[in-house]
């Protein structure tokens, strides 16, 4: 490490880090601003020359899933898969990080969800997260944040997201894993309905073994369309069709009032899959 960098790393970034990750400062009125500007960022994902210039769209530096939190899961009986899989993922973690806020709900002034339920960051990396901002928890903790934000009805995304390092400003060494609590409305994931298919497969990964499906009692309400945030449901000849761009993150199942969209999974080792792909992309143990 030259004399700069060690300058950079060790003196000045820290300052930076101190100052500007407060919940005060997202809160002010151009934060949302800043935050909506990332559609954008994600719109020139599109150009492949883009693509290879920025980190956030490298496969190798991003790799997330949605975990679903709808009780009702056809194929492995009593699946809790939030708890199970972030239960495995907080018990191997080195270190445990509650943010105290959710800056994009602070920043967007949520009126649908408490800002209170900030991310859950684990491995070594977290603990530059600024103190003010946040806390070190155990894993009875760490478990207990989980289970309020799903009660809650925030959809958990968890994996290695290359984007936080840029949010948390925490150079990336691999070393920080993602547990993002998801709102619709104005968490940032929703910009990646942004990215082209091709990359959204590479950087986003539904849950192995996990399927969604429309049964014939859909009645093409429409409730689905709007509360999927990645846009991948439209209205086709009065029935809800999901598009290629799913995640199966659940929402639509949560919202339908007629219980016409199932998830199944053909998985026994589902848990296992997910926790051992997250651990082959971050080291956070």
């Amino acid at each position: 490490m030259n004399i700069i960098e060690n300058l950079w790393l060790n003196r000045i970034l820290p300052v930076i880090r101190e100052t500007f990750f407060d919940e005060r400062i997202y809160s002010l009125p151009f934060s949302k601003q800043f935050f909506e500007s990332f559609k954008n960022f994600f719109k020139l994902s599109k150009f492949e020359f883009v693509r290879n210039l920025m980190p956030e769209f490298d496969p190798d530096k991003t790799n997330i899933s949605w975990i679903p939190i709808n009780k009702k899961i056809e194929g492995k009986k009593e699946i809790a898969l939030p708890e199970e899989i972030l239960g495995k993922l907080i018990e191997k973690a080195k270190h445990r990080v509650i943010v105290n806020f959710c800056g994009c709900r602070s920043a967007s002034s949520c009126k649908n969800y408490s800002s209170d339920i900030g991310c859950l960051m684990m491995g070594e990396s977290a603990l530059l997260i600024p103190g003010k901002s946040s806390r070190e928890v155990g894993v009875e903790e760490a478990k207990a944040h989980v289970r309020k934000a799903i009660d809650l009805g925030l959809v958990p995304i968890t994996g290695k997201a290359r984007i936080d390092n840029d949010i948390f400003m925490i150079p990336d060494e691999g070393k920080l894993l993602t547990v993002c609590f998801c709102c619709e409305c104005c968490c940032i994931t929703r910009f990646t309905r942004y990215l082209p298919p091709d990359l959204m497969d590479k950087l986003h990964h539904p849950v192995e073994g996990l399927s969604i499906e429309v049964t014939d009692a859909c009645v093409g309400c429409g409730k689905c369309v709007n509360k999927c945030y990645l846009r991948a449901i439209e209205i086709q000849n009065d029935k809800a069709v999901i598009g290629t761009m799913c995640r199966v993150c659940g929402r639509c199942a949560m919202i339908c009032p007629t219980k016409a969209i199932k998830l199944k999974l053909n998985n026994d080792r589902a848990v296992e899959d997910v926790v051992n792909r997250i651990e082959s992309v971050v080291n956070f143990n």
